[in-house]
Protein backbone atom coordinates (compact mmCIF):
# COMPACT_ATOMS: atom_id res chain seq x y z
CA UNK A 1 0.00 0.00 0.00
CA UNK A 2 0.88 3.74 -1.16
CA UNK A 3 2.04 5.44 2.18
CA UNK A 4 -0.13 7.88 3.66
CA UNK A 5 1.01 11.89 4.21
CA UNK A 6 -1.88 13.24 6.61
CA UNK A 7 -0.67 16.67 6.97
CA UNK A 8 -0.83 16.95 3.37
CA UNK A 9 -4.85 15.37 3.54
CA UNK A 10 -7.64 18.11 3.13
CA UNK A 11 -9.89 16.49 5.58
CA UNK A 12 -13.37 17.34 5.01
CA UNK A 13 -16.61 16.84 6.79
CA UNK A 14 -20.10 17.22 4.97
CA UNK A 15 -22.28 17.10 8.34
CA UNK A 16 -22.00 17.59 11.53
CA UNK A 17 -25.08 18.90 14.10
CA UNK A 18 -23.29 20.13 17.70
CA UNK A 19 -23.49 22.74 20.22
CA UNK A 20 -20.57 24.60 18.99
CA UNK A 21 -18.68 26.48 21.52
CA UNK A 22 -14.76 26.39 21.58
CA UNK A 23 -14.03 22.63 23.23
CA UNK A 24 -15.81 21.58 19.58
CA UNK A 25 -14.05 23.90 17.46
CA UNK A 26 -10.82 22.57 19.15
CA UNK A 27 -12.07 19.36 18.83
CA UNK A 28 -12.03 20.40 14.66
CA UNK A 29 -8.25 21.32 14.75
CA UNK A 30 -7.55 18.16 16.71
CA UNK A 31 -8.90 15.97 13.68
CA UNK A 32 -7.42 18.92 11.32
CA UNK A 33 -10.58 19.39 9.58
CA UNK A 34 -10.34 21.81 6.58
CA UNK A 35 -14.11 22.44 6.23
CA UNK A 36 -17.17 20.98 7.84
CA UNK A 37 -20.84 21.62 6.76
CA UNK A 38 -22.26 22.66 10.08
CA UNK A 39 -26.34 22.86 10.21
CA UNK A 40 -28.00 25.53 11.41
CA UNK A 41 -31.85 24.97 10.63
CA UNK A 42 -33.97 22.12 10.83
CA UNK A 43 -37.49 23.46 11.13
CA UNK A 44 -37.00 27.35 11.45
CA UNK A 45 -38.00 29.73 9.51
CA UNK A 46 -36.84 32.37 7.64
CA UNK A 47 -36.96 34.60 11.20
CA UNK A 48 -35.42 32.17 13.65
CA UNK A 49 -32.38 31.46 10.45
CA UNK A 50 -31.08 34.61 10.59
CA UNK A 51 -30.90 34.53 14.50
CA UNK A 52 -28.64 31.72 13.76
CA UNK A 53 -26.92 33.17 11.40
CA UNK A 54 -26.38 35.80 13.46
CA UNK A 55 -24.99 33.30 16.57
CA UNK A 56 -22.33 32.29 13.70
CA UNK A 57 -21.21 35.46 12.73
CA UNK A 58 -20.63 36.41 16.65
CA UNK A 59 -18.55 33.05 16.68
CA UNK A 60 -16.58 33.86 13.61
CA UNK A 61 -15.71 37.16 15.55
CA UNK A 62 -14.85 35.22 18.98
CA UNK A 63 -12.98 32.31 17.40
CA UNK A 64 -11.37 33.49 14.81
CA UNK A 65 -8.28 31.80 15.67
CA UNK A 66 -9.66 28.41 14.43
CA UNK A 67 -12.91 28.95 12.31
CA UNK A 68 -13.45 31.16 9.39
CA UNK A 69 -16.73 30.85 7.15
CA UNK A 70 -17.24 29.33 3.82
CA UNK A 71 -18.54 31.13 0.78
CA UNK A 72 -16.45 29.29 -1.99
CA UNK A 73 -14.25 26.49 -2.44
CA UNK A 74 -11.18 28.50 -2.04
CA UNK A 75 -11.65 29.10 1.47
CA UNK A 76 -11.53 25.39 2.55
CA UNK A 77 -7.92 25.48 0.81
CA UNK A 78 -7.48 28.90 2.49
CA UNK A 79 -8.56 27.30 5.93
CA UNK A 80 -6.30 24.47 5.79
CA UNK A 81 -3.03 26.94 4.84
CA UNK A 82 -3.66 28.85 8.20
CA UNK A 83 -4.38 25.64 10.52
CA UNK A 84 -8.17 26.68 11.07
CA UNK A 85 -11.56 24.98 9.73
CA UNK A 86 -13.94 26.40 7.09
CA UNK A 87 -17.40 26.11 8.46
CA UNK A 88 -19.90 25.88 5.55
CA UNK A 89 -23.64 26.60 7.10
CA UNK A 90 -26.67 24.69 5.94
CA UNK A 91 -30.45 23.57 6.35
CA UNK A 92 -31.62 20.15 6.85
CA UNK A 93 -34.75 21.31 5.52
CA UNK A 94 -36.53 23.90 3.25
CA UNK A 95 -37.66 25.73 5.99
CA UNK A 96 -35.81 29.01 5.58
CA UNK A 97 -36.86 30.26 2.78
CA UNK A 98 -40.40 29.89 3.84
CA UNK A 99 -42.46 29.57 0.73
CA UNK A 100 -40.85 32.86 -1.02
CA UNK A 101 -38.55 31.63 -3.93
CA UNK A 102 -36.94 35.44 -3.73
CA UNK A 103 -35.62 34.18 -0.37
CA UNK A 104 -32.96 31.36 -1.51
CA UNK A 105 -30.58 34.29 -3.18
CA UNK A 106 -31.38 36.36 0.31
CA UNK A 107 -29.73 32.94 1.99
CA UNK A 108 -27.59 32.37 0.25
CA UNK A 109 -25.95 35.84 -0.31
CA UNK A 110 -25.86 35.63 4.06
CA UNK A 111 -23.93 32.17 3.77
CA UNK A 112 -26.44 29.54 3.99
CA UNK A 113 -24.90 27.52 1.10
CA UNK A 114 -26.22 23.98 1.23
CA UNK A 115 -30.20 23.18 1.95
CA UNK A 116 -32.13 20.03 2.36
CA UNK A 117 -35.16 19.46 -0.02
CA UNK A 118 -37.11 18.12 2.79
CA UNK A 119 -36.15 17.00 6.58
CA UNK A 120 -38.58 13.40 7.43
CA UNK A 121 -41.56 15.00 6.21
CA UNK A 122 -43.39 16.75 2.89
CA UNK A 123 -42.22 19.99 2.60
CA UNK A 124 -43.38 22.49 0.22
CA UNK A 125 -40.92 20.89 -2.45
CA UNK A 126 -41.07 16.89 -2.32
CA UNK A 127 -41.71 14.29 0.64
CA UNK A 128 -39.34 13.44 2.99
CA UNK A 129 -38.43 9.99 3.61
CA UNK A 130 -40.52 9.21 6.71
CA UNK A 131 -43.78 9.77 4.43
CA UNK A 132 -46.22 6.83 3.65
CA UNK A 133 -46.87 8.51 0.01
CA UNK A 134 -44.31 10.21 -2.00
CA UNK A 135 -45.53 12.24 -5.16
CA UNK A 136 -42.15 14.08 -6.30
CA UNK A 137 -41.13 17.37 -6.81
CA UNK A 138 -43.73 19.87 -6.34
CA UNK A 139 -43.90 23.23 -8.70
CA UNK A 140 -42.30 25.22 -5.96
CA UNK A 141 -39.82 22.57 -5.85
CA UNK A 142 -39.15 23.04 -9.22
CA UNK A 143 -38.23 26.65 -9.30
CA UNK A 144 -36.44 26.31 -5.70
CA UNK A 145 -33.57 24.09 -7.57
CA UNK A 146 -33.62 26.22 -10.89
CA UNK A 147 -32.75 29.07 -8.29
CA UNK A 148 -30.73 27.17 -6.03
CA UNK A 149 -28.82 26.25 -8.85
CA UNK A 150 -28.33 29.62 -10.37
CA UNK A 151 -27.43 31.37 -6.81
CA UNK A 152 -24.71 28.10 -5.83
CA UNK A 153 -27.09 26.53 -3.26
CA UNK A 154 -26.31 22.97 -3.09
CA UNK A 155 -28.94 20.76 -3.52
CA UNK A 156 -29.32 18.38 -0.71
CA UNK A 157 -31.30 14.85 -0.53
CA UNK A 158 -30.09 13.22 3.02
CA UNK A 159 -33.33 13.02 4.41
CA UNK A 160 -35.59 13.20 1.03
CA UNK A 161 -37.16 10.47 -0.19
CA UNK A 162 -36.79 7.89 -3.07
CA UNK A 163 -38.91 9.44 -5.97
CA UNK A 164 -38.53 12.99 -4.83
CA UNK A 165 -34.83 12.45 -4.80
CA UNK A 166 -34.26 11.30 -8.24
CA UNK A 167 -36.69 13.58 -9.89
CA UNK A 168 -34.67 16.17 -7.95
CA UNK A 169 -31.49 14.58 -9.66
CA UNK A 170 -33.24 14.87 -13.16
CA UNK A 171 -34.19 18.43 -12.37
CA UNK A 172 -31.56 19.70 -11.49
CA UNK A 173 -28.91 21.24 -13.80
CA UNK A 174 -26.30 20.67 -11.77
CA UNK A 175 -24.74 17.97 -9.58
CA UNK A 176 -26.75 17.24 -6.00
CA UNK A 177 -25.39 15.83 -3.23
CA UNK A 178 -26.78 13.41 0.13
CA UNK A 179 -24.50 14.92 2.41
CA UNK A 180 -24.64 12.37 5.05
CA UNK A 181 -26.30 8.55 4.50
CA UNK A 182 -25.46 5.05 4.12
CA UNK A 183 -26.47 2.35 1.16
CA UNK A 184 -29.38 0.76 2.34
CA UNK A 185 -28.02 -3.13 1.59
CA UNK A 186 -25.52 -1.71 4.34
CA UNK A 187 -28.15 -1.24 6.52
CA UNK A 188 -31.71 -0.51 5.99
CA UNK A 189 -32.16 2.41 7.87
CA UNK A 190 -35.50 4.71 5.98
CA UNK A 191 -32.85 7.12 5.95
CA UNK A 192 -30.02 5.03 4.07
CA UNK A 193 -30.41 5.11 0.27
CA UNK A 194 -31.18 2.00 -2.32
CA UNK A 195 -28.30 1.10 -4.95
CA UNK A 196 -30.53 2.40 -7.59
CA UNK A 197 -30.17 6.13 -5.96
CA UNK A 198 -26.78 5.87 -5.87
CA UNK A 199 -26.31 4.84 -8.55
CA UNK A 200 -28.43 8.02 -10.20
CA UNK A 201 -26.33 10.03 -7.88
CA UNK A 202 -23.20 8.73 -9.15
CA UNK A 203 -24.08 9.19 -12.79
CA UNK A 204 -25.48 12.70 -12.74
CA UNK A 205 -21.84 14.03 -10.53
CA UNK A 206 -23.20 13.97 -7.47
CA UNK A 207 -21.64 12.98 -4.11
CA UNK A 208 -22.60 10.74 -0.87
CA UNK A 209 -21.24 11.41 2.31
CA UNK A 210 -20.82 8.63 4.77
CA UNK A 211 -22.53 8.68 7.97
CA UNK A 212 -21.61 7.83 11.46
CA UNK A 213 -24.26 8.47 12.95
CA UNK A 214 -25.04 4.90 15.14
CA UNK A 215 -28.57 4.31 13.57
CA UNK A 216 -27.16 4.34 9.83
CA UNK A 217 -24.75 1.81 10.24
CA UNK A 218 -24.64 -2.02 10.65
CA UNK A 219 -24.45 -2.81 14.12
CA UNK A 220 -25.26 0.36 15.32
CA UNK A 221 -22.90 1.68 18.36
CA UNK A 222 -21.49 -1.48 17.81
CA UNK A 223 -20.40 -1.69 14.28
CA UNK A 224 -16.78 -2.15 13.64
CA UNK A 225 -14.29 0.48 12.23
CA UNK A 226 -13.66 -2.96 9.43
CA UNK A 227 -17.57 -3.21 8.56
CA UNK A 228 -17.36 0.83 8.10
CA UNK A 229 -14.30 0.86 5.73
CA UNK A 230 -15.96 -2.23 3.98
CA UNK A 231 -18.75 -0.17 3.06
CA UNK A 232 -17.36 2.34 2.12
CA UNK A 233 -14.90 -0.05 -0.61
CA UNK A 234 -18.55 -1.89 -1.17
CA UNK A 235 -19.67 1.44 -2.30
CA UNK A 236 -17.10 2.93 -4.19
CA UNK A 237 -17.19 0.09 -6.03
CA UNK A 238 -20.83 0.85 -6.73
CA UNK A 239 -20.27 4.76 -7.42
CA UNK A 240 -16.80 5.19 -8.31
CA UNK A 241 -13.87 6.48 -6.25
CA UNK A 242 -14.70 10.41 -7.22
CA UNK A 243 -18.06 10.28 -5.61
CA UNK A 244 -17.98 9.34 -2.58
CA UNK A 245 -16.67 11.26 0.79
CA UNK A 246 -17.42 11.64 4.99
CA UNK A 247 -20.57 13.39 5.90
CA UNK A 248 -20.39 11.72 9.72
CA UNK A 249 -23.46 13.34 11.26
CA UNK A 250 -21.76 13.76 14.14
CA UNK A 251 -23.59 15.18 16.75
CA UNK A 252 -22.38 16.68 20.40
CA UNK A 253 -23.47 18.50 23.32
CA UNK A 254 -26.91 18.64 23.27
CA UNK A 255 -29.55 16.93 25.53
CA UNK A 256 -33.17 15.26 24.62
CA UNK A 257 -35.24 17.88 24.32
CA UNK A 258 -33.13 19.14 21.21
CA UNK A 259 -33.41 15.61 19.68
CA UNK A 260 -37.04 15.57 20.39
CA UNK A 261 -37.12 19.38 18.15
CA UNK A 262 -35.15 17.56 15.41
CA UNK A 263 -37.97 14.53 15.06
CA UNK A 264 -41.24 16.99 15.99
CA UNK A 265 -40.22 20.30 15.38
CA UNK A 266 -43.99 22.06 15.63
CA UNK A 267 -46.16 19.84 13.16
CA UNK A 268 -47.11 17.04 16.06
CA UNK A 269 -48.01 17.35 19.89
CA UNK A 270 -47.07 13.51 20.15
CA UNK A 271 -43.33 13.12 20.27
CA UNK A 272 -42.30 11.68 16.92
CA UNK A 273 -39.40 9.30 17.86
CA UNK A 274 -38.84 8.06 14.21
CA UNK A 275 -38.07 4.57 12.95
CA UNK A 276 -41.00 3.03 14.67
CA UNK A 277 -39.42 3.25 18.11
CA UNK A 278 -41.73 3.74 20.44
CA UNK A 279 -39.76 4.85 23.24
CA UNK A 280 -38.01 8.29 24.20
CA UNK A 281 -35.55 9.17 21.66
CA UNK A 282 -32.26 9.38 23.19
CA UNK A 283 -28.84 10.13 21.71
CA UNK A 284 -27.33 6.86 20.74
CA UNK A 285 -23.07 6.09 21.80
CA UNK A 286 -20.76 6.63 19.01
CA UNK A 287 -19.02 4.00 17.72
CA UNK A 288 -15.61 3.31 19.66
CA UNK A 289 -13.38 4.50 16.96
CA UNK A 290 -15.47 7.75 16.42
CA UNK A 291 -16.24 9.92 19.56
CA UNK A 292 -15.33 13.13 17.87
CA UNK A 293 -14.39 14.68 14.91
CA UNK A 294 -10.60 14.53 16.54
CA UNK A 295 -11.24 10.55 15.66
CA UNK A 296 -10.61 11.50 11.69
CA UNK A 297 -7.28 9.98 11.93
CA UNK A 298 -8.91 6.30 12.74
CA UNK A 299 -10.50 6.89 9.76
CA UNK A 300 -7.90 7.41 7.74
CA UNK A 301 -6.11 4.27 9.22
CA UNK A 302 -9.06 2.36 8.65
CA UNK A 303 -9.45 3.20 5.24
CA UNK A 304 -5.43 2.04 4.71
CA UNK A 305 -6.08 -0.92 6.35
CA UNK A 306 -8.85 -2.05 3.51
CA UNK A 307 -6.60 -0.90 0.89
CA UNK A 308 -6.82 2.57 -0.55
CA UNK A 309 -4.10 3.58 -2.58
CA UNK A 310 -3.36 7.41 -0.63
CA UNK A 311 -4.40 8.82 -3.73
CA UNK A 312 -8.07 7.48 -3.17
CA UNK A 313 -7.90 8.05 0.29
CA UNK A 314 -7.18 11.39 0.19
CA UNK A 315 -10.37 11.80 -2.28
CA UNK A 316 -12.44 10.15 0.17
CA UNK A 317 -11.26 12.54 3.07
CA UNK A 318 -11.77 15.29 1.53
CA UNK A 319 -10.99 16.03 -1.87
CA UNK A 320 -13.98 15.19 -3.58
CA UNK A 321 -16.07 17.56 -1.29
CA UNK A 322 -13.56 19.96 -2.06
CA UNK A 323 -13.87 19.42 -6.00
CA UNK A 324 -17.70 19.42 -5.45
CA UNK A 325 -17.98 22.54 -3.49
CA UNK A 326 -15.21 24.44 -5.49
CA UNK A 327 -17.88 23.98 -8.49
CA UNK A 328 -20.88 23.91 -6.83
CA UNK A 329 -20.81 27.12 -4.86
CA UNK A 330 -20.07 29.43 -7.71
CA UNK A 331 -23.50 31.52 -9.38
CA UNK A 332 -24.36 30.40 -12.89
CA UNK A 333 -25.83 34.11 -13.67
Amino acid sequence: MDPVDTDNLVIVDALQFSNWDRELFEELRAGDLAAVHVTISYWEDARATLSHIGRWNRLFREHGDLIVPCRRGADILEAKRQGKTAIILGAQNCSPIDDELALVEVMNDLGLKIMQLTYNNQSLIGAGCYEAEDAGISRFGREAIREMNRVGMIVDLSHSAERTSLEAIELSERPVAITHANPASFHPALRNKSDRLLEALAESGGMLGFSIYPHHLKGGSDCTLGDFTAMVARTVDLMGIDRVGLGTDLCRKWGPGTLTWMRSGRWTFEPDYGEGSAERPSWPPQPSWFHTAASMPNIVTGLHAEGFSGEDLAKIMGGNWLAFFTDGFEAKG
